[in-house]
């Protein structure tokens, strides 16, 4: 009886036009950047003196690229390019901060709401950080030890409008 419903369950879905993708026996499904898309756009956080802004593109490939920069009344203080993409299973955070090391942070949790990334092995940070917070806002933040002291920093960011270049 039970297989009599489930058949008939899937030709019901089948008929609907609703995708459905079958797993092993016994797999379940893993960690997926597209999990993140919720993560794609353009963020902005002001203070007085400084703008902090991040935008990242769409999930394609399995993979988002991303920049952020840091601008003060005197100019650029600081950038970083970033990839988060899967690679054997897992979902990496890759970040190539102005004038620092290429760091790798590994996911410990991601979904529909947030993401954490961590690499004990770092200096600092050793964990990154996002939270969706409402329709519009993200919050931000990287921890870890610096100094023998316990450190978190967070990031209020909005989101706002990708600006750019009109199309030619």
């Amino acid at each position: 009886m039970r297989i009599l419903m489930f058949g008939a369950a899937l030709l019901i879905l089948a008929g609907s036009g609703v995708a459905i993708r079958m797993l092993p026996a016994g797999s379940t499904a893993g960690p997926s950047v597209a999990q993140l898309g919720w993560m794609a756009g353009c963020l902005e956080l002001r203070s007085d003196h400084r703008i902090v802004e991040e935008q990242r593109m769409s999930v394609r490939g399995a993979s988002m690229l991303g920049m952020a920069r840091t601008t003060s009344d005197k100019g650029l203080v600081e950038y970083e390019l970033t990839l988060i993409h899967q690679q054997a299973g897992k979902i990496l955070f890759q970040a190539w901060p102005s004038g620092q090391p290429t760091a790798v942070f590994t996911a410990t949790s991601a979904g529909p709401d947030s993401a954490v990334f961590a690499a004990p092995e770092h200096d600092f940070p050793q964990v990154v950080g996002y939270r969706r917070s409402g329709a519009d806002s993200v919050v931000a933040w990287i921890s870890g030890t610096s100094g023998g002291k316990v450190q978190r920093i967070e990031f209020p960011y909005r989101r706002v409008a990708c600006l750019g270049q009109p199309a030619r």
